[in-house]
């Protein structure tokens, strides 16, 4: 019996089940001191991205997020940076859910997405920056 193959839709249907996802307003309003993570690709991100995020793209994001300073650097020796919060975005939510189950799969235990991604957060009429 073949199984029928997978398709990205459906991929991205799983992480979001696994995933919390926050509304884009909501998030600004309760930003407080998390990490926002750009999953899109250097070129997208300098198009127009949430302020203060960072980017690392979708592609290197497991081997590249220790080694950020922004997650990887605690005050406290004692204290884990895999308890750093942290929201991943991307340009409509599909990679950003992706990342966001990778992520968690890695240990980071306070990881959510921005539903609609920086697309909901332009529509919601919330400041981008722009290179």
């Amino acid at each position: 019996m073949t199984v029928p193959p997978i398709t990205p839709a459906d991929l991205v249907s799983e992480a979001r089940a696994k995933i919390r996802e926050v509304d884009a307003s909501a998030f600004q309003a309760n930003r407080g001191d998390t990490v926002v993570i750009d999953v899109r690709e250097p070129a997208e991100f300098d198009t127009g991205h949430i302020p203060g995020a960072i980017n690392i793209p979708r592609g290197v994001l497991e081997f590249q997020i220790d080694a950020h300073p922004a997650v990887a650097h605690a005050s406290d020796p004692a204290l884990s940076h895999k308890d750093c919060p942290i929201i991943v975005v991307c340009g409509t939510g599909g990679r950003a859910a992706l990342s966001a189950v990778n992520l968690q799969r890695i240990g980071f235990n306070d990881v959510r997405s921005i539903a609609g991604g920086v697309m909901a957060w332009g529509e919601a009429g919330l400041p981008l920056v722009v290179r």
